[in-house]
């Protein structure tokens, strides 16, 4: 009885994502009937990535230098939230359809917590691997400033691939655009630790059925933070001689 109970919890109903006219509109490309806003959302995504990892727009002082990072930060900000917002505005596109809404609010922070409180542990014992903690730690300057900087760079991400994208998606494909999602999300990880890299391709299925769960991107977005967060902090403690 628990048991089903959880489970009804779980994947029981999650908020109705009725497509509307812009979500049914396509278009054919050689012979290709295409769903026109899928379609563009993956391919500005697509864009959007490739510019941020090909051009730094801000100064770099080293790949995991904090001042990098804060202004990768800034830059992905404005990438990756500015942008896609500015694209849904320009189209009268209600944002809160692409997850910048509050949601499903009690599974939410249940689901969030339940979470945290699994992985977060466990995130602070793989910061002591080598390969994670010299990657890492030269990240750390203060809690502060590393939590400012992940709140800039990761919430724009979660509403660049598991908002505007992942919604779009859903509408014209189905759940399937859960999955999908995961391969932008997997790709900006390469060239981090191949432990990273490769747990991208479980937790971007967790965030993005997080999401879904939800019809908010403000659950996997705190999630994220916490994970990015504790592992920078953890992997300097280790550093430092735990």
């Amino acid at each position: 009885m628990r048991r089903a109970r959880l489970v009804a919890f779980l994947a029981g109903d999650p908020p109705e994502e009725p497509p509307g006219p812009i979500d049914r509109r396509t278009f054919d490309l050689l012979g290709l009937r295409l769903p026109a806003l899928a379609t563009a959302a993956l391919l500005l995504v697509s864009l959007l990535l490739i510019l941020q990892h090909a051009h730094d727009f801000l100064p770099r002082f080293g790949p995991v230098d904090p001042r990098s990072l804060r202004n990768q930060s800034i830059e992905r900000f404005v990438l990756f939230g500015i942008v896609p917002l500015g694209v849904l505005l320009a189209l009268r596109e209600d944002p809160r359809r692409y997850g910048l809404r509050i949601g499903d609010a009690r599974r939410g922070l249940i689901l969030l917590g339940v979470l945290s409180a699994v992985t977060l542990p466990a995130i602070v014992l793989i910061a002591r691997v080598p390969e994670i903690r010299d990657w890492y730690a030269p990240s750390m300057s203060t809690p502060v400033d590393v939590t400012l900087s992940n709140v800039l760079d990761l919430v724009p991400t979660e509403f660049l691939i598991r908002g505007f994208l992942l919604f779009a998606l859903f509408r014209a494909v189905g759940p399937l655009g859960v999955v999908i999602a995961v391969v932008p999300f997997a790709f900006t990880h390469i060239g981090k630790p191949d432990l990273e890299t490769l747990s991208t391709l479980a937790g971007g299925l967790v965030f993005g059925w997080l999401n879904w769960r939800t019809g908010s991107i403000w659950y996997s977005g705190i999630y994220h933070v916490l994970i990015q967060t504790t592992v920078i902090i953890a992997a300097a403690g280790w550093a430092a001689g735990g």
